[in-house]
């Protein structure tokens, strides 16, 4: 668990105007009892307020391992939390911390380079309903191996929940969706786009500063389907060999079908407009989970990532340090932890004018050439990620998730039904959220306003 030296920003509320569109809580839910492990950090600690918001009912427990601050939290959330002190390394506090527990919610990162998925395997042993913000690829696979086992003890689990990945999972699954419903059968979703934006570390302290900098040591997994290039081969057909050209075919065949490829992480610099409160933002290419989990479980041959930040030179920093630094060096836990704490103060003082606004476009293009848009942008990060953890907690405990172990985007983790509530309760206090939107509706200057989410 990543200890943060940065003061929690826990004193915001889900507001009852906020919430006056969302149905009323199912009384078998209210009383229920939710671990957040990480609570004393960042992304747990909003997410426990989150939850206390949306359900003033709710038993919350705040566990970790910073006594002061986990009690600090207990006596903001008032007389239904409490604080437990829980090692997550250690097999046996973990099974007793979540005896009668009615959900985990696993927020204890940085996940890069984690072996072990000891959390699951306690919900699992336990019988607890899991959650957790994993972001990291090769953690998430991990966990997706313990589907069988959390079937055979009749446990849902999610991972990769939150707001990037998560929400944006689900925004991915609702684009696809709607495009096949609304479709002609000919024209199928072709190329899937993840654009992210934080200002500064988005509030979340260290923690997240880990994660990128650990990102920055792993190539980049993107799907890429490439185009005409089988017309390609019949041109050249009577200059080559009959074999060849073959061969040359059915490689084509496999690239439509979304060939894997491998890219340098903070490359493939892109200018993407992220619509009014954001504007134009620089991206660029790292590893997440959802490209590889919508791919697969979506069918979309295209997908990839990028994520930027401000301010201008954070980017470029980055970019550096991918050409100077070993990847060996960026995918040490150790290592990092001390840049972390060597660039701690200055990224303080940044954060303190650069915000931390978020924001999230997904784009799908279909091969008809239609392209839809889901946009979700807030001011505060710190804020937004607990709302949206706070969203899926609440769709676990009103019974949606079937036993397993889901992605976000997979129905049995959360139903298709499901999707418009969970994205509702998510997006609450943002400043710009559509979906299925034509790209120049959302942009800076857009020339024509929809109606509802879904319009």
């Amino acid at each position: 668990m990543a200890p943060t030296s940065l003061p929690l920003n826990l004193n915001f509320k889900v507001t009852a105007a906020a919430t006056t569109n969302l149905p009323e809580l199912p009384e078998k839910i209210r009383n229920s009892r939710v671990l957040v492990l990480g609570g004393t950090g960042r992304i747990g600690g909003s997410t426990a307020t989150a939850l206390s918001n949306l359900c003033p009912d709710l038993q919350i427990i705040v566990a970790g391992r910073n006594r002061e601050k986990g009690e600090a939290l207990v006596a903001k959330l008032g007389g239904n939390s409490g604080f437990a002190r829980v090692d997550i390394d250690d097999a046996n506090s973990l099974e007793i911390a979540l005896k009668g527990v009615d959900l985990v919610v696993h927020a204890a990162g940085p996940f890069q380079q984690t072996e072990k998925c000891s959390v699951l395997e306690a919900a699992i042993n336990t019988k607890t309903a899991y959650i957790d913000v994993c972001d990291d690829t090769t953690y998430s696979l991990r966990a997706k191996s313990f589907a069988s086992k959390a079937l055979a003890a009749n446990v849902p689990a999610i991972t990769t929940t939150g707001i990037y990945p998560g929400v944006s999972n689900v925004m991915a699954a609702e684009l696809v969706r709607l495009a096949e419903s609304e479709s002609e059968s000919e024209d199928k979703p072709e190329r899937l786009r993840f654009y992210y934006y934080t200002a500064g570390t988005g509030g979340a302290g260290p923690t997240i500063l880990a994660t990128s900098f650990l990102l920055l040591g792993e190539e980049v997994v993107a799907y890429n389907k490439g185009c005409r290039l089988e017309s390609l081969c019949m041109l050249i057909l009577a200059r080559l060999n009959y074999h060849f050209v073959c061969r040359i075919k059915q490689w084509c065949w496999n690239v439509q079908l979304g060939e894997k490829i491998k890219l340098k992480p903070y490359s493939g610099m892109l200018k993407i407009d992220f619509g009014k409160g954001i504007g134009k933002k620089d991206v660029y290419l790292l590893n997440l989970p959802e490209v590889r989990s919508t791919h697969e479980i979506l069918g979309v041959p295209s997908v990839s990532a990028r994520f930027g930040t401000a301010p201008f030179f954070w980017n470029w920093g980055m970019e550096a340090m991918t050409k100077l630094l070993p990847s060996e060096f960026l995918r040490d836990r150790s290592k990092v932890q001390r840049m972390v704490e060597l660039f701690d103060p200055v990224v303080r003082v940044i954060d303190g004018f650069a915000g931390e606004r978020v924001s999230m476009r997904v784009d799908l293009e279909c091969s008809s050439g239609r392209h839809t848009v889901g946009i979700f942008s807030h001011r505060r990060l710190s804020e937004s990620v607990g709302i949206s953890t706070a969203a899926f907690a609440l769709a676990v405990l009103e019974g949606s998730t079937q036993p397993g172990v889901w992605f976000p985007e997979e129905p049995q983790g959360i139903p298709v039904e499901a999707r418009e509530l969970l994205l509702k309760r998510a997006s609450q206090g943002t400043i710009n959220f559509a979906m299925n939107r034509s790209p120049w509706m959302i942009e800076t200057n857009p020339k024509e306003l929809g109606l509802g989410i879904y319009a």
